[in-house]
């Protein structure tokens, strides 16, 4: 079978590997679609865990099943979670799945950018079927989606408050849709590129900040009269980003970092300022199973489709340019690799 190899940073290569076997407990699912996520196109990010098949997005359909596999069926359509918890330890049983020790060592082999995948059983407390009304492309948010409930989530109830999301590539724009779907009074989306400013416009931002052109902290304090907004995302993977939501928020608000910094930084926080305006500042990472199944209920009731945010399609042969399209091109939102 053919996969693509993540050798670097911009260095990805279509090679033959071997078709996976797989045992009693497990599944092979034959690979229909699958995104490109933003963690894969962070170089600091991806250089740690290169080389490898890169994709952690991958819906399909199960052409081989163990026997001793139940719920499950060949032919199904399916969404696969590359990671899995153990449902069972203290970290599982408080909902803090991703820092169970068995999710972060459970993996899909060899990975979403390949023609079949083994699906270990683990990950298959994680695999959900997609409705018929759901198409691949749309299932391919499943896992993007996900990250984007959880972050909500811990961010609190947006109902009736103003949020603002800072950075607006894919996971920007699914913030944004999100936000509006959960009733956020007013909605502000900023980026520094115009296109994607325009983009989040159309999804339904009230308010959008072209950074390259004014200052942010600046346009958020003329909108809200001086108060900040109640909910912040800080989407993009750098310090700067938290600060300025940090900046943004209103008093008694909520920052989330979205995306984690790479090793070694710090964020400088004035204490006395963070304390008396009791801002709650909470990271976001990754997503567990009670955020896919609410992701996979949003996709198929039609809240999310792919057609808002899939930009760039690319077959697997292709692989490489879909990953510098991702990487490097401002004008794509969310680009898939599609399997025949």
């Amino acid at each position: 079978m053919k996969v693509a190899r993540l050798y670097d940073y911009l260095d990805v290569r279509i090679e033959e590997a071997v078709r996976p076997a797989i045992g009693s407990t497990e599944a092979l699912v034959r690979t229909a679609a699958c995104g490109i996520c933003s963690g894969d196109v962070v170089p600091w990010y991806i250089r740690r865990k290169a080389p490898l098949v890169f994709g952690h997005e991958p819906v399909g359909e199960i052409v081989e099943l163990g026997e001793a596999v139940e719920g499950l069926a060949v032919g199904d359509r399916v969404f696969v979670h590359h990671h899995a918890p153990c449902f069972d330890c203290p970290l599982c049983r408080r909902g803090e799945y991703v820092q169970c020790s068995t999710w972060k060592q459970s993996q899909i082999d060899p990975g979403g950018m390949a023609e079949y995948f083994r699906v270990p059983a683990t990950n298959l407390a994680d695999t959900l079927r997609l409705p018929d009304r759901v198409a691949y492309e749309d299932g391919a948010l499943v896992e993007p989606l996900a990250c984007v409930v959880k972050s909500l989530r811990r961010a609190g109830d947006v109902l009736d408050r103003t949020l603002l999301v800072i950075g607006l590539g894919v996971m920007g724009q699914l913030h944004v849709v999100l936000g509006r779907h959960l009733g956020a009074r007013r909605l502000f989306a900023a980026d520094f590129e115009k296109s994607r400013c325009e983009h989040a416009r159309g999804l339904g931002a009230d308010v959008v900040i072209d950074a390259a052109r004014e200052d942010l902290v600046g346009a958020v304090a003329r909108e809200t009269d001086g108060a900040g907004v109640e909910v912040v995302i800080a989407g993009p993977a750098t310090v700067s980003a938290i600060e300025q939501g940090l900046a943004c928020a209103s008093r008694g608000g909520t920052v989330v970092q979205f995306m984690g910094t790479p090793p070694g930084e710090f964020l400088r926080l004035s204490t006395f300022d963070y304390y008396f305006r009791e801002i709650r500042l909470t990271p976001s990472y990754s997503c567990g199973p009670d955020d896919t199944r609410r992701a996979l209920d949003l996709i198929g009731d039609g809240v999310v489709r792919a057609e808002q945010v899939v930009t760039h399609r690319f077959p697997l042969a292709e692989a490489g340019a879909a990953y510098a399209m991702a990487a490097t091109d401002k004008r794509a939102i969310k680009t898939l690799v599609t399997f025949d």
